[in-house]
């Protein structure tokens, strides 16, 4: 993506030097973490035109402090397995900005997590909590642990090792961590018993994503899938579009695709792919929740099995094969770049008209130069997936005044959450000049809500 854009003025070139400058030492600083500098890159190419008309940015030093973390916590976690072989896994958090409200960011339990990834993760976290509204700063954790495969005892064992560190670092005031990739309710459950053992106190606001019966908030397990499809929903409105009638693939097969699956056919869309780490599954009768809750949130197991059950269904292996199904609104809600520049052209190919990002960075910035060159619709990740830690800070909000709300209620407030996101970044897009484009539109926004709360605090 370029970093270059065309000068019209004095404070423009002055604005653009000084981000190229910022960009050239984030890089020299960082030099190998990949998906941390990607992450970087795509905030920076939108803010030129912010750093023009507001010089004080510059002056302030804004840049500079916004990508360096507040904290970044390594740690060792020793545990052993069912075979009393001891294992040792890396640990990590990242307080990356805490300008608005106390740290805010899933923990993530995967092979691939390292410092990168979770600096990454961090960094797109400050501004996709910024534009929810709520009062919220970002963080980001996790480690290189891989939950598939363990037992429910391993997975305790691993979650009360992680936690006896990482309770130093976090509280309801400080840093509120929840699930994220590998982290579900089994595991949240685990690091909060841990928690509280450690702390002597009940602080049920030190975790989101907590279980009903101990805090948690109806709607929160919904909330990242069904707040994409509402995000979704009111760009494709806006075009005269719909997910009545349409043909949808949705990557994944986990808490965040389960549901985006959920309400996308509860709006009419016929829903035909989803997938995991071996391969995907093409049902072109439209994929049967029933059953993909069964294999995932039940028995915990491959979605190859999903064929057994409806024999007329294909199973392919490879999971980057499923961007060749054509489809009229591609929502990718498994991984990081999953979607390259080959898989953009190929969606693109077969008419593709929007696609919403329903996990972080899914797409690379090649592909989605191939979208907005093709004017296909598309909804950046730090906006569409936003609804995941928006129900978290409502889940907050309940935890400080003692109170739970029905699922109707939590429901109601996410969805008008989201379509506040999506009209402010239209209008921050439209503003700044380049109208329509979500990803410049959410960059901006939730920049500017940021730098001007750090610009208040002075320099720290």
């Amino acid at each position: 993506m370029a970093m270059v854009i065309n000068m019209k003025d004095e404070r423009l070139r002055k604005a653009n030097s000084y981000v190229n400058k910022v960009y050239e030492e984030v890089t020299k600083r960082n030099a190998n973490e990949v998906e941390f500098l990607q992450a970087v890159k795509e905030i920076f190419h939108s803010l030129t035109p912010v750093f023009a008309r507001n010089p004080q940015y510059i002056e302030n030093g804004i840049l500079e402090r916004i990508v360096e973390p507040e904290r970044v916590i390594s740690f060792r976690v020793p545990w052993v397995d069912d075979y009393g072989k001891v294992k040792v896994n890396r640990g990590f958090r990242v307080q990356f900005n805490g300008s608005i409200g106390p740290y805010k960011g899933g923990i993530r339990f995967h092979p691939s997590v390292n410092a990168s990834i979770i600096k990454f993760l961090g960094f797109e976290q400050i501004f996709k909590n910024a534009l929810t509204g709520q009062a919220i700063g970002g963080g980001k954790g996790g480690s290189d642990f891989d939950p598939k495969g363990k037992s429910d005892a391993e997975i305790m064992r691993f979650c009360q090792s992680f936690m006896t560190e990482l309770s130093k670092y976090i509280g309801s005031d400080v840093d509120v961590p929840a699930g994220d990739i590998g982290v579900g309710a089994r595991e949240i459950g685990y690091m909060f018993g841990q928690y509280r053992r450690l702390r002597g106190n009940f602080d049920s606001g030190v975790f989101t994503g907590k279980g009903v019966g101990y805090g948690g908030s109806l709607g929160r397990t919904e909330a990242t899938g069904y707040g994409c499809v509402y995000f979704v929903n009111e760009m494709l409105q806006d075009r005269g579009l719909s997910f009545e009638g349409s043909t949808v693939v949705i990557s994944g097969s986990g808490n965040v695709s389960i549901y985006a699956i959920e309400k996308a056919q509860e709006f009419g869309a016929k829903v035909v792919a989803c997938s995991d780490s071996g391969g995907y599954i093409y049902d072109e009768k439209g994929i049967c929740l029933d059953t993909l809750k069964h294999l995932k949130e039940v028995e915990r197991n491959r979605i190859c099995e999903y064929v057994k059950e409806h024999p007329h269904a294909q199973y392919r292996e490879g999971s980057e094969g499923i961007w060749s199904i054509p489809c009229d609104i591609a929502l990718p809600c498994a991984t990081q770049n999953e979607i390259d520049e080959e898989s953009a052209k190929l969606l693109v190919k077969n008419n593709v008209k929007a696609v919403g990002e329903g996990a972080n960075m899914p797409s690379t910035l090649d592909a989605i130069d191939v979208f907005l060159e093709n004017n296909v619709l598309f909804a950046p990740g730090k906006a569409a997936n936003a609804g995941g830690v928006a129900v978290s800070a409502l889940e907050m909000a309940q935890n400080s005044s003692r109170i739970s709300w029905d699922f109707e209620q939590v429901d109601e407030q996410l969805k008008q959450i989201m379509m506040n996101i999506y009209r402010n970044s239209v209008q921050a897009a439209e503003e700044y000049g380049e109208p329509g484009n979500l990803v410049v539109g959410s960059n901006i926004a939730g920049f500017i809500k940021v730098a001007d709360a750090m610009m208040i605090q002075g320099i720290i």
